[in-house]
């Protein structure tokens, strides 16, 4: 993957006024589109909860997965799946409040 590609990809999903898919790339550099459902900040890291627009193997139509918005090594950003349970779980508990919230509203 180049690296130009990975930062915009990384600035498309930051982008509040962005509502197009994503496209991220695997390890085999195979890319990937991504529907963006939320970025939900905790404890100084921003994560983004991001749905794949053809389910991944193992995966039901319903599931997205959870990224982590880390520095690299070299001081890039770079989105980083995660995989602790606990963080998951997380994530997810203040993405479904944050919409509950939302619903009220309207």
């Amino acid at each position: 993957m180049n690296e130009n590609e990975r930062l915009d990809a990384i600035d498309a999903i930051f982008d509040e006024n962005n509502t197009e898919n994503v496209v991220l790339y695997n390890a085999d550099d195979e890319a990937v589109e991504f529907e963006q459902i939320a970025i939900i900040p905790i404890d100084e890291i921003d994560y983004a909860i991001l749905k794949p627009v053809i389910p991944l193997e193992d995966m039901k139509d319903d599931e997205a997965l959870v990224f982590a918005l880390e520095d690299g090594d070299d001081g890039e950003r770079q989105l980083v799946i995660v995989q602790d349970e606990e963080i998951i779980n997380q994530v997810f508990d203040v993405y479904d409040k944050l919409y509950e919230e939302s619903m009220k509203g309207e």
